[in-house]
C-alpha cells in the first residue's frame, strides 16, 4: 500500500457515560485515502469513538488529532466544517421533506455552485436517488434511506468519512448497493472509518481494521494479511 499523509490520530482516547468507562485508552491512526474498519462485539465502543471523533461526546483524556490540529475539545459544528463528516446509525434524515432537500441540506454551507455541483456527484454515485430525488424520505426504504444518508454526507465533501453501521438492518441487496457505493467512494480517494458488524461488507472495502473489545484496543492489522479466513477474528471479537 502506497503511503500517504496522516489525516487522524487517536491517542490515549477515555470516554465516560457517567461513572461508565465506554473508552479505556484507544490509539490508532488513519492516512489519507486509507479506509479502515472498527470492528467488536456489542458495548465494545465503537460508536463511541466515532462519536468522540465528531464532538458529539466529551473525551475524558486523550487527544484526537486532525489534519494537524487538535480537535479534541472542539464543538461538533467546528469539527464538521474542518470535513469531519459523521453518517450515525439513526440515519438523522428530515422525513417530510424530498430526497433532494434532504442531500442539499449537507452543503448548506457552500455556495449555490457547489451545491450543484455536489448534488450531480451525488446522484452519479445513487442513480436510485436522482429517480426519486422529488420523494419524501419517509416514502423511501430503509436501504433507499441509508444511500440519502451517505449522499447527504458526501454532499459536504468530507476529508474523512465517519460511517457507522452502514449495513444496520437492511436487506442483502441493499447491504451489497451500499458496499458498492463505499467501494466506488473508496476508489476516488475517500478516506473512511467505518464501525461495521458485517465482516464480509467490511473486509470487501477496508484496508486495515481494528478491534475494540471493553473499551481497548485489543487487535487489527491489514485485510490482505487475512486471505479470506475470519475465523480468527470472529474468535477475538465474540469469544
Amino acid at each position: 500500500m502506497d503511503t500517504h499523509n496522516e489525516v487522524l490520530s487517536v491517542s490515549g482516547l477515555h470516554v465516560s457515560y457517567g461513572t461508565k468507562e465506554v473508552l479505556r485508552g484507544i490509539d490508532y491512526n488513519i492516512s489519507e485515502r486509507e479506509v479502515v474498519a472498527v470492528l467488536g462485539a456489542n458495548g465494545s465502543g465503537k460508536s463511541t469513538s466515532l462519536n468522540a471523533i465528531s464532538g458529539f461526546v466529551g473525551a475524558s483524556s486523550g487527544r484526537i488529532v486532525f489534519n494537524g490540529t487538535d480537535i479534541t475539545e472542539l464543538a461538533a459544528h467546528k469539527i464538521f466544517r474542518l470535513g469531519v463528516i459523521q453518517v450515525s446509525q439513526a440515519r438523522d434524515l428530515f422525513p417530510g421533506l424530498t430526497v433532494e432537500h434532504n442531500l442539499r441540506l449537507g452543503a448548506a454551507v457552500r455556495n449555490r455552485e457547489e451545491i450543484e455541483q455536489r448534488l450531480e456527484v451525488v446522484f452519479n454515485y445513487f442513480p436510485r436517488l436522482s429517480e426519486r430525488r422529488n420523494q419524501q424520505a419517509r416514502s423511501l426504504s430503509g436501504g433507499e434511506q441509508q444511500m440519502v444518508a451517505i449522499g447527504r454526507a458526501v454532499m459536504a465533501n468530507p476529508k474523512l468519512l465517519l460511517l457507522d453501521e452502514p449495513s444496520g438492518g437492511l436487506a442483502p441487496q441493499f447491504i451489497n448497493e451500499i458496499g458498492d457505493i463505499v467501494q466506488a467512494l473508496k476508489d476516488d480517494g475517500a478516506t473512511m472509518l467505518m464501525v461495521e458488524q458485517n465482516l464480509s461488507l467490511a473486509f470487501k472495502v477496508a484496508d486495515r481494521f481494528i478491534i475494540l473489545r471493553d473499551g481497548m484496543v485489543s487487535d487489527g492489522g491489514f485485510v490482505k494479511s487475512l486471505e479470506g479466513n475470519h475465523d480468527e477474528i470472529v474468535r477475538t471479537i465474540y469469544l
